[in-house]
């Protein structure tokens, strides 16, 4: 199709935003339509406020060592709920008008409203004030998220019920808190919680937490929530939920009774579809109601891309942002697929998880034995230096090809280390080639390297012998 001269966004969440910039800066005329606050859920009620807030318990948990470590406090530092939500909001307010100045910057309109499409070229906004407006446009993406679920079992209230949003807001610090789904979501949430004092139960219905991951990850972070006093319950799930006077019961599906005085549910989310007049151009969507693409981010309706969670993809902010430039990159006539085969992401628990590529499990699946390397923080100068050895590096290889097959970090800084591991991927780096560069000393880099070299039994500051 020939280039676009304007390109509507339906959505200004990680993909969105990073979509209109993008397309601004190859030459489109570009206008994004957004109903709440530029960033999205991410930004806003998710990713950063969540990090915001768990930075202060992580550093609580170092203060809690100050002694061991030679600084000597007048008291046991004390959180303040209050104070830590509002510098949360200052974050959040800084980062959502960083956004708004990048748009002004690149000339990109920003329209305040429910936008829902009306053919494949016209999207009609409702603004604020009841009043319409129509924005036509050659090329229309959509980048409309996703939202936590409404289980009719789980009636939210934001103080009794809550999603991460309304925990986020830390209403209060329940003494006993249930969280429904032991995912990355749940689990950063036990590591907030159980930080600021709340004696948390975690009941996950798959055979253990973050069941996405690695199983040696998995095995270790539930050792650490149980470490700060977190009760994992698998295998199980909330059957039914009674509030009163007293607190709240649930009852779990293999009859035990459990009461708590909070409910946080974390089990998923769903796709935006719903309202944005997609059945009416005939736009198809998936088994899960997401949005069916093809690798260039379109639609079975030409001209009209979607991207963000609401593809249903890995939902991921980096992943809708990348999605966001291939789609805009096609629509102005350069041809751009996406692919998923290397995507890092960042689990922030305490302590914190990077991963990439595949797991020794999916691995095996494929029929493949990948030659492992495995290294413990607790063998790193670095580590014991600043008074946090608890961590592994685990690095996955294919044993015919040498290329790196997955990485899965837990430890001080495992989300920004793990990019290593992504590099040597992405440009198909042998393992051998990486454990030969020279990393700096002291520095939690020097984990990989021992890692890599494990893979080919030549780690030196490991006591074993080769196999």
């Amino acid at each position: 199709m020939p280039s676009p001269r304007h390109i509507a966004i339906l959505g200004a969440g990680p993909g969105g935003y990073v979509a209109a910039i993008r397309a601004a800066q190859l030459g489109a005329k570009v206008t994004v339509i957004e109903n709440r606050s530029l960033g999205g859920v991410c930004l806003n009620w998710g990713c950063i406020p969540s990090k915001a807030l768990l930075s202060v318990v992580e550093l609580g948990e170092k203060l809690k060592k100050a002694h061991d470590l030679g600084l000597q406090l007048s008291a046991h530092p004390t959180y303040d709920p209050a104070q830590m939500v509002a510098r949360k909001n200052r974050v959040v307010h800084g980062l959502v008008n960083g956004i708004a100045t990048l748009l002004k910057h690149w000339v990109v309109s920003h329209v305040q409203g429910t936008g829902r499409l009306v053919n494949d070229r016209t999207v009609r906004v409702t603004l604020a004030d009841g009043t319409e407006t129509t924005v036509q446009a050659d090329g229309i993406v959509i980048a409309t998220g996703s939202s936590s679920p409404a289980l009719p079992m789980f009636p939210v209230d934001g103080y009794d019920i809550m999603t991460s949003q309304e925990a986020l807001e830390i209403p209060r610090i329940p003494e006993r808190l249930l969280i429904v789904g032991g995912g990355v979501e749940g689990c950063e949430f036990a590591s907030l919680y159980a930080g600021l004092g709340s004696r948390v139960t975690v009941v996950e219905m798959m055979p253990r937490v973050l069941p996405l991951e690695d199983e040696e990850i998995s095995a270790l972070i539930e050792r650490e929530l149980k470490k700060r006093q977190v009760r994992i319950v698998v295998g199980n799930s909330v059957k039914s939920v009674e509030k009163t006077d007293a607190g709240i019961t649930a009852e779990l599906a293999n009859g035990e009774r459990l009461g708590c005085d909070a409910i946080l549910v974390s089990v998923g989310r769903r796709c935006n579809t719903t309202g944005i007049g997609l059945e009416e151009i005939g736009v198809k969507l998936g088994e899960k109601g997401e949005i069916e693409v093809d690798d260039h981010l379109e639609t079975n309706v030409p001209g009209v891309y979607a991207i963000g969670d609401v593809v249903g993809k890995a939902m991921l902010a980096h992943v809708a942002s990348a999605q966001g430039k291939v789609a805009v990159e096609n629509l102005v006539g350069n041809l751009k697929t996406m692919n998923y085969d290397v995507v890092p992401a960042g689990i922030f628990t305490l302590p914190e998880i990077g991963r990439v590529g595949l797991t020794e499990g999916q691995i095996r699946e494929r029929g493949i034995v990948p030659k492992i390397g495995r290294f413990r923080y607790s063998a790193l100068g670095k580590a014991h230096a600043v008074g946090d050895t608890v961590g592994l590096v685990k690095i996955l290889a294919d044993p015919k090809t040498d290329l790196v097959l997955g990485a899965h970090l837990v430890g001080t800084h495992a989300a920004d280390l793990v990019h290593e591991a992504a590099l040597a991927m992405q440009l198909n780096v042998k393992v051998q080639d990486v454990a030969g560069m020279i990393h700096a000393h002291p520095t939690h880099a020097e984990a990989l390297l021992e890692t890599f070299e494990d893979v080919e039994d030549m780690a030196v500051h490991l006591a074993r012998k080769r196999t």
